[in-house]
């Protein structure tokens, strides 16, 4: 089995069954752009899986992106769970993503901020949780 067959057997990183190709990958790609908070917030977990770094700054918020970002290769993300959703979708100017993304040696549990800038999600900042 190829190695594209085999991502496409297994879905894509942020836990939805189609391939990365047609699913978060079209997004870091810059094809198309999540159309809720929710997409936005699948897409980039999985670009700290693929280290997307440029995708990760491109979609923050300017006014809390910061200058630069290092991503550690050695981080070994396992897996994403989606809580819970406050608004985020194509009807709303902000939302809230309430996640757990689980890593080899533990877990990131966070109330994630979105709003929208120029028509585009964008994530704004987090709260961890407990």
């Amino acid at each position: 089995m190829t190695r594209r067959a085999a991502r496409q057997r297994h879905g894509c990183p942020c836990g939805l069954q189609q391939p990365y190709d047609d699913c978060c990958g079209r997004f870091h790609r810059g094809e198309s752009a999540a159309p809720t908070a929710e997409a936005l917030m699948r897409s980039r977990y999985t670009a700290f899986v693929k280290l997307e770094r440029d995708y990760l700054l491109r979609t923050w918020h300017p006014r809390t992106r910061p200058g630069s970002l290092d991503l550690d290769p050695g981080m070994r993300w396992t897996g994403l769970e989606i809580l819970d959703t406050s608004d985020g979708s194509a009807f709303h100017g902000s939302g809230t993503v309430t996640f757990r993304a689980s890593f080899k040696g533990g877990s990131l549990h966070e109330r994630s901020r979105f709003e929208r800038v120029d028509g585009a999600w964008v994530y704004v900042d987090g709260e961890f949780l407990g």
